[in-house]
């Protein structure tokens, strides 16, 4: 149910504009009791949807019981869906997306879906609080500034065994080449994959997450340094400021999230990503699908193509990041 549902507080995309887009959207997510996406999607607007989708995947506590509305009249979100589709079909996204990112077409029907969705509730995420948050920041050892630190920003929930094998090789040849590895510091899946080849190659780890997220995920072992954020935003932007170089592998929401945040920091030209470059892993699976194609193409819409760099060979990424680095 709304928080306040005499007179709830609707918050539309417009709202959310920030010299700081990061550090303000928890702010208007707990002030709010629904979201409401107009037309004329803009990257941010993307950004902030997808965030909201991620909040719920999460169980961040600010969310419960606020449905959101995307107005696809004139088909703008169409890419978003399309791409959440492909994530789904490719297993990274669980949950049914369209249960959670309600669309509606004319402005008489957002009130309608509102309507509905405040009776039915936002549906359950499928997922379960089970571990403990009990865990403070830490850095173990002397900082190193001549150390390049790049940022895996990659899945916590991929099984397949051979996405693990590449998370893991790509912590190797992070550490082998003498740089850093920095991710969400998440155990599971592919980020703690990444971690787990980074520490056994005798390599630097660092990480960011929040309380609601290690209850979920937990904390790998042998993490170098730890930030701990109340929420993903702030979880994002230190990771961001932290590195001298992102690497997007194959995720899911949380991804998409990711990526999106670094090309709005780079349209806006924010010195957290000033000479920093951006590799898309574009790995293709065992029937030759690319995992990330519905994203390149969303992005291609909204930000020049040179923003970023594609790739679909794993071992090429480091040595292409470090002659990007310089």
């Amino acid at each position: 149910m709304l928080a306040r549902p005499e007179s709830p507080h609707i918050d539309f995309e417009r709202n959310f504009k920030s010299d700081r887009l990061l550090g303000n959207i928890e702010r208007k997510i707990i002030e709010a009791d629904a979201f409401v996406f107009t037309p004329g999607a803009t990257l941010e607007d993307l950004f902030k949807a997808v965030s909201i989708f991620v909040g719920y995947q999460t169980l961040d506590a600010n969310l419960f019981g606020k449905p959101t509305v995307l107005m696809n009249a004139n088909g703008c979100w169409d890419g978003l869906y399309a791409l959440l589709g492909h994530l789904r079909g490719l297993g990274t996204i669980q949950q049914e997306f369209l249960r959670y990112l309600l669309p509606a077409n004319e402005p008489e029907h957002v009130l309608e879906v509102l309507t509905e969705a405040v009776k039915t509730g936002v549906p359950d995420i499928g997922r379960k609080s089970a571990g403990d948050s009990a865990v403070d920041s830490f850095e173990n050892g002397a900082s190193d500034q001549a150390r390049k630190d790049i940022c895996v920003f990659c899945s916590a929930t991929i099984k397949d065994e051979a996405y693990l094998k590449d998370g893991y090789r790509m912590g190797e040849l992070i550490a082998q080449a003498g740089m850093g590895c920095v991710s969400g510091a998440g155990k599971t899946g592919i980020m703690g994959a990444v971690v787990r080849g980074a520490v056994d190659a005798d390599g630097w780890a660092g990480g960011s997450n929040v309380p609601h997220i290690i209850e979920l995920e937990g904390l790998p072992e042998g993490l170098s340094s730890f930030w701990l954020r109340p929420d993903i935003y702030t979880r994002m932007e230190v990771m961001i400021e932290r590195s001298h170089g992102f690497v997007i592998f194959p995720g899911g929401a949380g991804t998409v999230q990711e990526m999106l945040a670094l090309m709005i920091f780079q349209q806006q030209n924010h010195p957290l990503v000033t000479g920093k470059p951006v590799i898309v892993f574009n790995r293709h699976d065992s029937n030759g699908v690319p995992f990330w194609k519905p994203l390149i193409d969303l992005l291609e819409k909204h930000c020049d193509r040179d923003r970023f760099v594609v790739m679909t060979e794993l071992e090429q990424i480091i040595p292409t990041m470090q002659n990007m680095i310089g």
